[in-house]
C-alpha cells in the first residue's frame, strides 16, 4: 500500500518516494470529492454539523499529503519533485475551486447562516467564525458569478497556481546557477577569516581551489557587508539583483505579467476595482485608502531620518554618489564609526546550538515549555533536528528545525506546518532557515541578524504550537495576513534585552559571557539606519501595491520598470537589477497586496512589547495573558479584538516611533 495513504503518527519521510505522491494525491482527491458530494446531496436539513463542520473535515487526508509534498518542494526539492508538483497543483486547485463554487454547497451554508444558532450568538464565537469564513470563502471565489464566468474564474485560479510554482522554481534555479569563484587572495580584502574559511570549504565541496561565493544568504550577505573590493561587490549585487530577470529560460518577467493580469481579471469579475481592493477587504487595514494613509504617514515620519542616513553613508564613502552595492558595506562602516560596533566580533558568542537552547529556555520561562530531542521521528534530510514540546506532562506538538542552506532549498526563512492543531490533535511544525554552516574548525556561528531571524520564526512556531482551538482552519497562524507577523516580530524584542542575552550568549571557545559593553553596543545600534531600513520596507510595499492596483497586467513589459516607478524615494536604482523578479512573497507566496503587513504588524508588536517592558520581560502573568488572549486563539476572533483583550485598548503607533527614536 502507498505509504502516504496509510495512517501515520509522524510523516514517514524515511519511506516516501517521489513517485508515491501522484497516486496518493489522486486517491485523496477522489475521497474528498466523495465526501463533498455526500454533503451537497444530503437529504437532511442543513445544520452546522452536517454542512459547515463536515466541509472542514472533508479533505483532511488530501490536506495532509499535499502539505508534505508542497513543504518538501520548498526545502528539499528535486527536478523530479518539481515536475510532480507542477502536475498535481492544478488538480488540487481544481478540486478546491470546485468546492467553493458549488451552488448546492453554498445554498446549504447560506441556509445555516440564516437559520443557525451560531450565526449571531457570541458564546459560540469559534463556530460562528468558522461559519462566517466558510460563507465568505464561497462569495470571494465567485460562487455567485454566471456559469460561464464561474468556469473562467476556476480556470484562471488553476493557471495562477501553476504560475506561482513556476515563479519560485525559476528564482531557485537562477540563484543556484551563479557563483563567484576567486583564486587570488587579494580579492578577499576586508573579508573576516570565518567568511574566507566558509568560502574555501564551499569551493572544496565543488571540487575547486580557492574560494567560492554563492547568492545564498550566508555567503552573499557577509560578502556585501565586508568586502573591500567594490568591483566584486558590484558583480555580486548585479547577480543577485537579476535573479529571475536574466532573459534566460528562468526569466520571471512573463510569469509576473501573467500573474498580474489574471489577478486583476479575477478581482474585476468579483466586482472589485483592483486585486488590492479585493485582498484588503479581508484584512485588518480594510481598504486601499486606509493602507495608503498608513504607509504615507509612516513614510513622512521616517523620511528625514532616511535622508540623514543616506547623507552619512555618502559622507564616509568619499563618493559623490553611492550605489546599491555600497549600502551594506557602508552601513557596517558607519555602525563601527558610530558605536565601535563590529558585527563579526559578535558571532563567536552566538553558536547556533547555544542560541537554540537560549530560545528554548525563553519559552520555558514564559510558558513553562520543555523541548525534548526526538531522534526517533523520521526526517527528510540529515540536517533536520526534531523536538517534542511539552507543557508539564502534556505534549504540545512536534518541532522540526532545518537550519542550513542547500541547493534543494529556497532562500529565506519561514515557518510552516505538516499538520495544524485542532481539538485534541497537536501540531507538527517546521522552522526552515538558511543560516551559516559550521566549518571544519568552528560550529555554526550566527550573525546577530540571524539570531533575530531565528527568534522571529520561532515566534511563528509558538503561535502554531500553543494554539488551542477546535477547527484547524482557525488554528495557529491562520489569522489575517496583516496580523500574522505580530507574534513573530514581538519576539525579536527580547534579542535586545540583557536579561535574555545573559542566559545563553557565551563565547564558543572560552565560555566567556557576552561582555556588557557588547550588549550596550547592540542596544545602542538597535536603531542603526532605522529610517533607511523602514523606507526600504515601505518601498517594497509600494511596489507590491503598484503591481496589484493595475487594471491590465498586459502593460507590464518589464517588472523592473514598474518597480522603478514605485520605489522613487532615495533608494539607489541600478539598471538591470530588480527585486520583483525574485519577490517570492508576492508572486510565489501569500503576501500579494499584503507586504505592508510587516510594517503594520511592527506597530502592533512594539505596542504589545511595551506592556512586557512595563511588567517585566519574563513576567509570568503577562506571558500567560499573551498566550491565552492571542497565541492560543488563532483566528477564532478578529485581530482587533485579540489585541484589545491583551492590551485593554486600541493600538497606538507611539511605541514604534519611540523604539525608532523618532518620537
Amino acid at each position: 500500500m502507498n505509504v502516504l495513504l496509510q495512517d501515520w503518527e509522524f510523516p514517514p519521510f524515511d519511506q516516501i518516494r517521489t513517485e508515491d505522491y501522484e497516486p496518493a494525491i489522486r486517491t485523496a482527491i477522489e475521497e474528498a470529492e466523495r465526501n463533498v458530494e455526500a454533503i451537497a446531496t444530503s437529504k437532511e436539513s442543513p445544520t452546522f454539523e452536517n454542512t459547515v463542520e463536515a466541509l472542514e473535515y472533508a479533505s483532511r487526508r488530501l490536506d495532509r499529503i499535499s502539505a508534505l509534498m508542497l513543504n518538501l518542494n520548498e526545502c528539499c526539492t528535486s527536478n523530479e519533485l518539481q515536475e510532480v508538483v507542477m502536475k498535481l497543483e492544478p488538480l488540487m486547485t481544481r478540486f478546491s475551486m470546485k468546492v467553493v463554487t458549488d451552488e448546492r454547497l453554498y445554498k446549504r451554508v447560506k441556509y445555516v447562516s440564516e437559520n443557525s444558532e451560531y450565526s449571531d450568538h457570541s458564546e459560540h464565537s469559534e463556530k460562528n467564525t468558522l461559519l462566517e469564513n466558510t460563507l465568505k470563502s464561497f462569495r470571494r471565489h465567485g460562487v455567485a458569478l454566471p456559469p460561464e464566468e464561474r468556469e473562467q474564474y476556476k480556470k484562471n485560479e488553476e493557471e495562477l497556481s501553476e504560475l506561482k510554482l513556476r515563479f519560485s522554481q525559476n528564482a531557485l534555479a537562477d540563484l543556484n546557477d551563479w557563483t563567484l569563484h576567486l583564486t587570488d587572495e587579494a580579492d578577499l580584502a576586508g573579508l573576516p577569516e570565518a567568511i574566507r574559511t566558509a568560502a574555501h570549504e564551499e569551493a572544496v565541496s565543488h571540487g575547486l581551489e580557492g574560494w567560492l561565493f554563492t547568492l545564498a544568504a550566508p555567503s552573499y550577505l557577509p560578502f556585501m557587508t565586508y568586502s573591500d573590493r567594490r568591483d566584486l561587490r558590484e558583480k555580486m549585487y548585479r547577480a543577485y539583483g537579476s535573479i529571475g530577470g536574466r532573459d534566460n529560460e528562468h526569466d520571471n518577467n512573463e510569469v509576473i505579467r501573467r500573474i498580474v493580469e489574471l489577478r486583476a481579471k479575477q478581482a474585476r469579475m468579483l466586482g472589485y476595482n483592483t486585486y488590492c481592493d479585493y485582498v484588503l477587504e479581508d484584512r485588518m487595514v480594510q481598504s486601499l485608502p486606509n493602507l495608503r494613509r498608513f504607509m504615507n504617514d509612516l513614510k513622512a515620519a521616517v523620511l528625514p531620518a532616511a535622508e540623514n542616513d543616506l547623507a552619512e553613508m555618502t559622507r564616509i564613502s568619499g563618493l559623490s554618489e553611492i550605489s546599491g552595492w555600497d549600502i551594506s558595506y557602508l552601513s557596517e562602516k558607519l555602525k563601527q564609526q558610530r558605536y565601535a560596533f563590529d558585527s563579526e566580533a559578535l558571532r563567536p558568542y552566538f553558536p547556533l546550538e547555544a542560541v537554540r537552547e537560549g530560545i528554548f529556555g525563553l519559552y520555558g520561562r514564559l510558558y513553562g515549555l520543555h523541548f525534548e530531542p526526538a531522534p526517533e521521528v523520521p526526517v527528510y534530510h540529515e540536517d533536520v533536528k526534531v523536538y517534542r514540546i511539552l507543557d508539564g506532562m502534556r505534549e504540545m506538538g512536534i518541532l522540526y528545525l532545518d537550519m542550513h542552506p542547500r541547493a534543494s532549498k529556497r532562500s529565506g526563512a519561514w515557518m510552516t506546518e505538516f499538520r495544524g492543531q485542532y481539538g485534541t490533535v497537536r501540531p507538527q511544525i517546521q522552522v526552515v532557515c538558511n543560516f551559516s554552516k559550521p566549518t571544519a574548525d568552528t560550529p555554526a556561528l550566527l550573525r546577530f541578524s540571524e539570531v533575530e531571524t531565528f527568534m522571529h520564526e520561532m515566534g511563528h512556531a509558538m503561535h502554531g504550537m500553543l494554539s488551542d482551538v477546535q477547527y484547524e482552519s482557525l488554528s495557529g497562524t491562520n489569522v489575517k495576513r496583516d496580523f500574522v507577523e505580530m507574534p513573530s516580530q514581538v519576539m525579536e524584542n527580547w534579542c535586545y534585552e540583557p536579561e535574555f542575552l545573559n542566559t545563553f550568549a557565551r563565547h564558543w571557545q572560552t565560555g566567556e559571557p557576552l561582555p556588557t559593553e557588547y550588549i550596550d553596543k547592540i542596544r545602542a545600534a538597535q536603531n542603526h539606519l532605522a529610517g533607511w531600513l523602514c523606507l526600504r520596507q515601505l518601498n517594497l510595499g509600494f511596489t507590491d501595491i503598484a503591481f496589484h492596483t493595475m487594471h491590465d497586467g498586459s502593460t507590464v513589459e518589464k517588472a523592473e520598470d514598474v518597480e522603478a516607478a514605485a520605489m522613487t524615494d532615495l533608494l539607489p536604482r541600478v539598471p538591470g537589477c530588480c527585486t520583483a523578479t525574485n519577490f517570492s512573497h508576492i508572486f510565489g507566496g501569500g503576501y500579494a497586496s499584503g507586504y505592508y503587513g510587516y510594517k503594520w504588524a511592527e506597530v502592533l508588536d512594539a505596542d504589545i512589547f511595551s506592556r512586557f517592558k512595563a511588567d517585566g520581560i519574563f513576567n509570568p502573568k503577562t506571558a500567560t495573558d499573551f498566550r491565552r488572549e492571542i497565541l492560543s486563539r488563532g483566528g477564532t476572533k478578529p485581530p482587533s479584538v485579540l489585541f484589545k483583550n491583551f492590551m485593554g485598548r486600541e493600538p497606538d503607533n507611539k511605541a514604534l516611533l519611540k523604539r525608532m527614536n523618532l518620537l
